[in-house]
């Protein structure tokens, strides 16, 4: 049998809430401290309230602890994984190998994907010491993913939607080296979505003011089912910095996905309970995006968005007419007031405006932007009553219960039973009276025992094993219903809590001697275990050394010169332009970058790169 998880996104115990009530399996959200998001940081009680809920529905909880830790704060992360484990917390998500040399408690621990779990022998070797799970790589495509499962047993977990990285997680320093915000310490700047101009070595500009290194965003949901053959348990949304409704719709649409490809194939299985019911239809075009790309799932293509690094939303369709004050547009969809739509002007930047008033196909806009013309394509990337929705009740998901009615030595007595084999038993002493109407009698019963209301359960079944008809007075029968399903509940909460996983300490040899700053060495005790497993030659991490130079400041799989039709090596660039056969070099303000091409490996470089002089002045 194979349990397929649905991993979504929880910003705090609400958006967590959220998800698990439209269908995840599991959710991830940030501790107090160490998270790599440190704008998304949770209290522990809070984080126990959300471990509580999901546990009813034999949903999981994974806390983030994976930001890179200084010695100073070794003790600290130490305490507060105790914490997380004492309320119940499944797993933790960390970065930083020091973890491993602490005396933690018996809980799952997973390799965050800032490890850059890419390479099938460090992967097997996070295996040996002791990861439950691995979280691969944005960039391992289908291909990879198959072989790492021939070649482990670990679980394996992979993202399929959400915003992307540009570069190898956890090997990107250009924030660190920027200003000092180290995305390996939860705090990155996204200089990846910064605009920069483009210049070859004689000094022209190539490209002026674009979003260069800006991707579009993460969208595996065709590849799916190829992902479930390729070994992958785990289907993670990305997102813990995004808003309710995007959460909502995301998790809504995965688990649709999920539960169509699982239909009538007895070997898959969701990993928790409960029925999910929606109350809209979930459109991943109508949240936040940036455009769809599926990245290197299977082959190499153009993936940046260019243009913006901001979301562009659902496309609507092209301007047929511009008027004084009114555009009209070929569309299907329909459109509100307060919509908000972008479109791509004649100098190649994105431009936006609100609706004011529609009109059929017709739109008045709160102004009129210039440089639209007919044919533009437009796009809506704030649906105005999408989003409306999206503040309402919109999914509700509960367990099927049985319940028998039965009578007591003094009294009667409620069963209540769910699908997974938990019970609970409520009896109560009564004057049980023979009723005269004694279908109407029965009647009462079934409907006040129907009556569960806000909790996580909905009644399938109810017998009436009485010896004979009695009226039973509804706040009796209300009593009785509350108290088993409130015994019920703690039950499915007690029932799934995790079981201990002891790590066991070994001295397996790291793949390699050697080290370098990318292994992100902040701490004694993470040098101490590449030390343990064999590693003669460490390097410090860039948080601690500071040392920049000739360093890659970001290793990427995603190519400028493949975007941009200039690949050297692709066949169907036929003559590349000449201006871009040189080296290249990023501008942002007065920083300069080179960069580097190894293509042979099919990725690049971005490196410090000292001013140059033929710019200076410009």
């Amino acid at each position: 049998m194979q349990y397929l998880e649905l991993l979504a996104p929880a910003k705090n115990v609400e958006q967590g809430i959220a998800a698990i009530n439209h269908g995840a399996d599991a959710v991830y959200i940030g501790a107090p401290l160490f998270g790599a998001r440190v704008a998304a940081g949770n209290t522990v009680d809070d984080i126990e309230q959300l471990v509580n809920y999901a546990h009813l529905f034999h949903s999981k909880v994974f806390a983030t602890v994976n930001t890179l830790l200084y010695d100073n704060e070794l003790e600290e992360a130490r305490q507060l994984v105790w914490q997380l484990y004492n309320i119940g917390v499944d797993a933790l998500i960390i970065q930083d190998m020091g973890l491993l040399e602490m005396e933690l408690p018996p809980i799952a621990l997973h390799a965050s994907t800032q490890v850059h779990n890419y390479d099938i022998e460090r992967i097997k070797f996070m295996e040996q010491v002791g990861f439950r799970r691995i979280i691969l790589a944005r960039e391992t495509s289908l291909e990879q993913m198959q072989i790492i499962r021939k070649n482990t047993s670990v679980e394996l977990e992979a993202f399929v939607q959400g915003a992307l990285c540009v570069c190898f997680s956890g090997q990107c320093y250009m924030s660190q080296y920027l200003n000092e915000r180290s995305g390996n310490r939860g705090c990155c700047g996204q200089p990846c979505r910064s605009s920069y101009d483009l210049y070859n070595e004689q000094g022209q500009l190539l490209r002026r003011q674009e979003h260069l290194l800006s991707l579009k965003d993460f969208n595996a949901s065709q590849h799916i089912a190829s992902m479930i053959d390729a070994g992958i348990c785990s289907f993670k949304i990305e997102g813990r910095l995004k808003d309710l409704s995007y959460v909502k719709n995301t998790t809504a649409y995965y688990r649709q996905l999920l539960d169509k490809l699982m239909h009538g194939k007895e070997d898959l299985r969701p990993a928790s309970d409960g029925v999910t019911r929606l109350f809209f239809t979930p459109d991943l075009s109508r949240t936040f995006n940036r455009g769809f790309t599926d990245y290197f799932l299977e082959n190499r293509k153009a993936m940046a968005s260019i243009a913006t690094q901001k979301s562009i939303g659902k496309r609507l369709g092209k301007v047929t007419k511009v008027e004084k004050g009114r555009i009209t547009i070929d569309t299907q969809e329909e459109m509100t007031a307060g919509d908000g739509l972008c479109f791509l002007n004649t100098r190649n930047e994105m431009d936006g405006f609100l609706v004011n008033h529609v009109v059929s196909n017709t739109i008045v806009p709160n102004r009129m932007p210039e440089n639209l013309l007919p044919g533009t394509e437009l796009w809506r990337n704030n649906d105005f009553a999408f989003e409306k929705q999206m503040q309402g009740k919109t999914a509700e998901r509960k367990i099927e219960v049985s319940i028998i009615l039965s009578d007591s030595p003094n009294g009667i007595s409620l069963l209540i039973s769910d699908e997974q084999g938990h019970q609970a038993t409520v009896a109560v002493d009564c004057h049980k009276e023979a009723a005269r109407d004694t279908a109407k009698a029965d009647e009462q019963i079934v409907h006040q025992l129907s009556k569960t209301g806000n909790s996580p359960f909905v009644v399938k079944s109810i017998q009436i094993q009485l010896a004979e008809h009695y009226f039973l007075p509804a706040s009796l029968l209300n009593e009785l219903r509350r108290q088993a399903v409130a015994q019920l509940s703690d039950t499915r909460t007690m029932a799934n809590r995790p079981q201990p996983v002891h790590l066991e300490k070994n001295d397996i040899p790291y793949p390699t001697d050697s080290l370098d700053y990318r292994a992100n060495i902040v701490n004694r005790l993470s040098r101490q275990f590449y030390e343990r497993h064999g590693v003669t030659t460490t390097e410090n991490g860039l948080e601690t050394s500071h040392d920049y130079d000739n360093k890659a400041l970001m290793t990427t799989k995603y190519c400028l010169r493949y975007e941009l039709k200039q690949c050297l090596l692709h066949k169907n660039n036929k003559t590349v332009d000449p201006d871009y056969q040189g080296t290249l070099y990023l501008r942002n303000n007065k920083n300069y970058f080179r960069l580097s091409f190894d293509c042979k490996r099919c990725e690049m470089q971005i490196i410090k790169a000292p001013p140059l002089p033929l710019l200076e002045g410009r």
